[in-house]
């Protein structure tokens, strides 16, 4: 929900560290990587009721995930392989993070299989969203390797609510029951929006084909026509996150 709005009022800022870092010769990838390393940190520091250090590993992890798809883009441009890494590394720190809190804190467990089972849901409705949208040509509006489709718990409230978390932790119960809802709301919303993005029928020039032509006809199929289309959907263009 919040996401658009803090891309723009950080991404000056972190566009102008990712040249920075691209100068000094410092990897995306690099940075990826040492942000996963900060993130399972602050996992272990969870699992420990390390709260304070658990906060700082966690918002590190967080500053490195901002900062590396900048400095790939000041490098000359995001491959697909980074995009890749990035959401990988994304997804295991915040299930991670609720699997410490699970074993430092009892009592939340109902509330954190709850909230990974959300998790679950989003994330699918999310990268499936992605992958068809990238196949059709769907342009969401910005830079990064994937389509993301918004709803009401995105990066912005995660990052957030973690901080509640550690700063919180004897009302992780609540906490953690109220973000298991928004995740879940978050999950509707993308199941419908991409049930009735993906229903609409796709423009002629998405598939790759002249104005004026057809697709793919149910009685007579074009030889043309599903080259083109072939090849229109086997070469996805990548965007780094």
């Amino acid at each position: 929900m919040l996401d658009l709005r803090m891309r723009a009022m950080l991404g000056p800022g972190l566009a102008a560290a990712g040249g920075r870092l691209a100068a000094a010769g410092i990897s995306p990838a690099a940075l990826t990587t040492a942000g996963w390393a900060a993130g399972a940190g602050a996992c272990a520091a969870t699992a420990l009721r390390a709260w304070p250090v658990a906060l700082g590993l966690w918002l590190a992890s967080r500053l490195a995930d901002g900062l590396d798809g900048p400095t790939a883009r000041a490098a000359g441009g995001g491959t697909a392989a980074g995009g890749f890494l990035d959401i990988v590394a994304d997804f295991s720190v915040y299930a991670g993070i609720i699997l410490g809190l699970a074993v430092a804190v009892p009592g939340t467990r109902l509330a954190c299989v709850a909230l990974l089972t959300a998790y679950y849901l989003s994330g699918t409705a999310f990268l499936a969203l992605s992958s068809l949208a990238e196949r059709r040509r769907l342009d969401f509006g910005d830079e990064r390797s994937l389509r993301f489709s918004g709803g009401l718990a995105e990066g912005t409230e995660t990052i957030a609510v973690y901080v509640l978390l550690f700063l919180l932790p004897r009302h992780a119960t609540v906490i953690v029951w109220a973000f298991t809802a928004a995740v879940g709301v978050t999950a509707a919303q993308r199941v419908i929006a991409g049930w009735r993005m993906l229903r609409a029928p796709v423009p002629a020039a998405s598939l790759g084909h002249a104005p004026g032509t057809t697709a793919i006809s149910t009685t007579a199929i074009s030889t043309t026509a599903i080259s083109t289309t072939a090849t229109a959907t086997a070469t996805p263009t990548a965007r780094e996150i």
